[in-house]
């Protein structure tokens, strides 16, 4: 019993780390050799998880080979545009200037009124309105409405706006981000005295605090 929560542990701990090592992306945003890896990971890893009588190694060393593979196989797709095509594909232009490509769509399988439920999603039930829909590499559908379609922005009315930017996490559930803190020149004195302001005497009675680019401090406590 405890061999096997011990194999499953570092298993899990492996596949987990492989996945950190693949990036940052969504399963809607994979390439379809990245789902494969995803999917032979998960079934590597379940064969000496559920039988303890096959070595841990016979699992480990195949999804290190996967690991490999995707790395290499994102690199060579990352140098090469012709390497990219042939591992990746290329996006496909579904809809031009209002008018659906019906080659593409036979081409890919792609039925009509699945590309009317992508357009509803995207808020672009009128085909009409569509100056550019794109059917990415991994999937999804990129719709570039026509420009008389397109929702108005402070540009367009010239407009002028101030920065934004993003605001700084300063604490999470009682813990101080002391790195974020430094890098806009700031310290826990000056924290702590901000705070007391608003009758929080405590880091440990903050919920959630943030600044943002105008200075402002936003803060919640906990309940």
């Amino acid at each position: 019993m405890l061999l096997g929560i011990i194999r499953t542990i570092i298993l899990f701990a492996v596949v987990v780390i492989s996945l950190r090592l693949m990036g940052k992306r969504q399963i809607g945003q994979l390439q379809p050799y990245e789902l494969v890896i995803i999917i032979m990971l998960s079934a590597l890893a379940a064969i000496p998880m559920e039988n303890t009588g096959v070595p841990l190694a016979s699992g480990l060393f195949p999804i290190f080979t996967l690991l490999v593979a995707q790395v290499v196989l994102s690199y060579v797709s990352l140098k090469s545009e012709r390497a990219r095509e042939i591992i990746c594909g290329t996006p496909s232009v579904l809809i031009e200037n209002g008018k659906i490509i019906e080659k593409e769509l036979s081409r890919l399988r792609y039925n009509i009124n699945d590309l009317l439920e992508q357009l509803r999603s995207k808020n672009t039930p009128n085909i009409a309105d569509v100056e550019f829909a794109i059917l990415e590499t991994s999937g999804q559908l990129s719709v570039i409405p026509k420009s008389q379609k397109r929702p108005v922005v402070p540009a367009d009315m010239n407009i002028p706006t101030t920065y934004e930017g993003s605001s700084v996490t300063l604490i999470i559930d009682g813990r101080v981000f002391y790195k974020n803190l430094a890098k806009i020149n700031l310290n826990t004195d000056w924290l702590e005295s901000e705070l007391k302001k608003f009758g929080v005497n405590s880091f440990k009675e903050v919920l959630f605090a943030s600044l943002d680019t105008e200075g402002k401090l936003y803060y919640q406590v906990k309940s």
